[in-house]
């Protein structure tokens, strides 16, 4: 039973891309000096310029939105409230 404690890591996880791999998308806007390209799931591994374009689309997007929610929540707690019922 001790021995199920302990299950080592598994070998099925995506590894993490080498900065050798990512060198195209090095001079992109965000790419910090101390890592460089961070991707750690692998995602662009095959250093696809339109998917790249694609996921940063999508995270804008999605930051967006949270910004917005995050917004209206501060609004909401302050008190103001649209006129009717909703």
């Amino acid at each position: 039973l001790a021995s199920l404690a302990f299950v080592g890591p598994s070998s099925n996880l995506p590894k993490a891309s080498s900065p050798s791999q990512l060198k195209a998308f090095e001079t992109e806007i965000g790419v910090q000096a101390p890592l460089g390209m961070f991707d750690p799931f692998g995602i662009l591994e095959d250093g696809d310029e339109e998917r790249f374009k694609l996921l940063r689309y999508i995270e804008l997007k999605h930051g967006r939105i949270a910004m917005l929610a995050v917004l209206g929540q501060i609004v909401t707690k302050m008190g103001v409230r649209i006129p009717g019922y909703l």
